[in-house]
């Protein structure tokens, strides 16, 4: 089973839609800067450093950047049975699934930035990531701390990260040595995000996800709060409320959909750090993350690999195999010939020129034998010009 995760606030880096501006799924930008009326694509594009690490920048950004690399990797047909997002990835997860809708979410990614920004204001707090420490010990360093300190994130064994008060949390971290952390990471971020600290957000988020219809979720989702799948939509207004002070359970959610038969995971969005946090958690399971559209095609190569058995290969030649895409030559409604529909089983040989169907009035055909993978494009989908049609893997 394949399983989405996505990135949350601290993954935006300057530039990080550069790699996008050319493929169809930056079109999603402009809606989404329709919804938020501010630029976004500037955002992903222009902005510096020091913008980006605003709460309410580095929320939106990631949180756009993210859903841009969602379609391009559904657009060439792969699909994941469940998905998690690590706090503000949480809201990604969640239009994955289909229980936000995006114009909705990028409205209310927008007010919890706002909103867990001014609650940094009231109370001023720090994060830092503890390695090589136990969760028990990471929590009896807080309670020695004698002072606002607690776990904001459960990350893999050994990284948990802390949080609330300064002067408590460098007490908690001096406990934390002591007890054999072997290192110490003070958090690049404005405030001291899943504690009490940010109970002054809370209201202001609860009106926004108010405000937008909910749907019931077309895959599973793992929440933050208890590392638990929740299928009915009205579960998560108070989820995503409670998140806010709530630990993040990224490593029980790992384990959680590892138990569900999840052996692969998808790291959909800005950086990798969710990719490195699945390896160290889960050493025997696959775990890629996609960020660019080279990725995506690593991503292919990969996922591809184990689908045909080297048996079923013609004997006596080597192959160097990839993987390549059928593309629509135009916009219109697909039509599959009868020769693909005869022959849509994955692992049939698709010759150079074999007609897979038509777009409108024009024909799609194959410019390149290869082993078919799978049909991309389904009878009665309107296509736009370049969208995928069939997926090869090229003999």
């Amino acid at each position: 089973m394949l399983a989405f995760t996505f990135p949350g606030q601290g993954s935006q880096r300057a530039g990080m839609g550069q790699a996008w501006v050319d493929h169809p799924s930056w079109e999603l930008v402009a809606d989404a800067s329709d919804a938020a009326g501010r630029d976004l694509a500037a955002l992903l594009l222009e902005a510096d450093a020091d913008e980006l690490k605003r709460t309410d920048n580095a929320q939106l950004a990631t949180y756009l950047t993210s859903l841009v690399v969602l379609d391009a990797v559904e657009r060439v047909g792969i699909d994941a049975a469940a998905c998690a997002g690590h706090s503000l990835g949480e809201y990604t997860a969640l239009t994955a699934a289909g229980v936000i809708a995006f114009e909705d979410a990028i409205r209310v990614v927008t007010e919890r930035g706002g909103a867990m920004a001014e609650a940094a204001e009231v109370r001023r707090g720090t994060m830092s990531a503890l390695l090589g420490l136990a969760d028990d010990d990471a929590d009896a360093a807080c309670r020695l701390a004698d002072g606002e300190a607690w776990i904001a994130n459960y990350n893999a064994p050994g990284q948990v990260v802390v949080a609330g008060d300064p002067q408590a949390v460098e007490a908690a971290v001096a406990a934390a040595k002591g007890m054999g952390a072997k290192k110490a990471m003070p958090l690049p971020v404005s405030g001291a995000f899943h504690t009490p600290f940010m109970a002054p957000a809370r209201d202001r988020l609860r009106k926004a996800i108010a405000d937008c219809a909910t749907h019931e979720p077309d895959m599973t989702v793992i929440a933050n709060v208890d590392a638990r799948p929740h299928e009915t939509s009205a579960e998560w207004p108070a989820l995503l409320s409670a998140q806010l002070c709530s630990p993040v359970r990224w490593r029980h959610t790992l384990l959680r959909l590892a138990e569900a038969g999840t052996r692969t995971f998808v790291e959909i969005g800005p950086g990798g750090v969710l990719t490195g946090l699945a390896k160290r958690t889960l050493p025997d399971a696959q775990a890629f993350s996609v960020a660019t559209p080279d990725d995506l095609d690593k991503l292919l190569e990969a996922l591809a690999a184990p689908a045909i058995e080297r048996d079923s290969l013609p004997h006596g030649e080597h192959l160097h195999m990839s993987e390549r895409l059928v593309v629509s030559p135009a916009a219109g409604v697909f039509e599959a010939s009868p020769a693909s529909e005869s022959a849509g089983a994955e692992g049939e040989l698709v010759e150079v020129g074999e007609l897979l169907g038509t777009v409108g009035d024009h024909e799609v055909r194959s410019p390149f034998a290869g082993w078919l993978m799978g049909m991309l494009a389904v009878p009665g989908e309107r296509l736009t010009a370049g969208q995928p049609v069939a997926w090869l893997r090229s003999a």
